[in-house]
């Protein structure tokens, strides 16, 4: 029993070394696996403001960090076991579930355009009550829909590190989903009390302190705004450039090769800035390809079912 027992500590000891030796790897693996969910990140930035609209501004915080917990949760508790399972036993399941979770993403940004364009809005609006069955329901429906861009930055940061050792890998993941969550809902918890911080600042002394106060206040819906922007050009973006790289895994190369034609001319004919403008070719063609196959999926989803119903 004891020989079983030292067995174990000497396991765990070389398992400690090893995650000791192999920080700075596992630190910049995590880095370069996060930058890659970046588009993603954004998304999940941009859409989890709203659901603390309307409610009463001393409970925004606590929502938030209800929603940040339920979506550790997700990651540690669900995502990260499968994705080290699906690393492991399946790897060639890795590509085909990239490119159905860029789908959705190009799906979702498309369907906003579209709502946008024919003055149509989601069916889900989050509760503008404050009461506590309410917050429930606000956390509720927040956490299932992080649950879908948890997964796909967690398989993001999984397809970058699936070389990796196991362990290494599980280390990786854990420092993503940690990093990612904090930095998310981090910023998310400013964003929803900037104008409480604004409004703070307007009632001191001082007309310089009086005045980025307003300031702050009056940006708000303009900042708001813009991350929706931005959130919708992140998905197009992730999206098709999931697709685009994930054809070319599958062997499928004439979108791929013309895009990478494309880079390269552009990088060779502009002397200064060659490489950020070929980048910009990249960006611009992934989001075009989100764009058409967003745009397929919405049709197939909302276009065709109304015109069947309208006959």
């Amino acid at each position: 029993m004891s020989g079983g027992i030292v067995a174990l500590l000497d396991d765990v000891a070389a398992l400690a070394k090893l995650a000791a030796a192999s920080v700075d790897d596992v630190g910049a693996a995590a880095g370069r696996a996060s930058a890659k969910a970046a588009g993603v990140v954004v998304d999940d930035t941009a859409v989890t403001p709203r659901y603390v609209q309307g409610l009463r501004p001393e409970r925004e915080l606590s929502i938030i960090r209800r929603i940040a917990t339920g979506s550790l949760r997700n990651k540690i508790l669900v995502i990260l076991p499968a994705a080290l399972l699906l690393s492991q036993f399946a790897e060639w399941a890795l590509t085909p579930i990239l490119m159905l979770g860029g789908t959705y993403l190009a799906f979702e940004g498309a369907e906003k355009i579209w709502e946008k364009i024919a003055g149509h809005h989601g069916p889900d609006e989050p509760s503008s009550s404050t009461g506590e069955v309410d917050e429930k329901q606000v956390v509720s429906g927040a956490v299932r829909t992080d649950f879908i861009l948890s997964a796909e930055i967690m398989v993001i940061a999984l397809n970058e590190v699936s070389h990796e050792p196991f362990v290494t890998r599980a280390l990786i993941l854990l420092v993503v989903a940690v990093a990612i969550t904090a930095l998310v809902y981090g910023v998310v918890a400013i964003i929803v009390k900037m104008d409480d911080i604004g409004l703070a600042l307007a009632e001191r002394d001082g007309a310089f302190v009086q005045t980025v106060g307003r300031g702050l206040v009056k940006a708000m819906p303009k900042l708001l705004a813009g991350l929706a922007t931005v959130g919708i050009a992140a998905m197009l973006w992730v999206g098709g450039h999931i697709l685009l790289v994930g054809v070319h895994d599958l062997g499928w190369d004439t979108v791929y090769d013309a895009v990478h034609h494309l880079e390269e001319r552009v990088h060779d004919a502009v002397s200064t800035g060659g490489a950020v403008l070929a980048w910009c070719v990249n960006t611009a063609a992934s989001a075009l390809i989100g764009l058409v196959v967003g745009a397929i999926v919405v049709a197939v989803m909302h276009v065709v079912p109304r015109r069947k119903a309208a006959h």
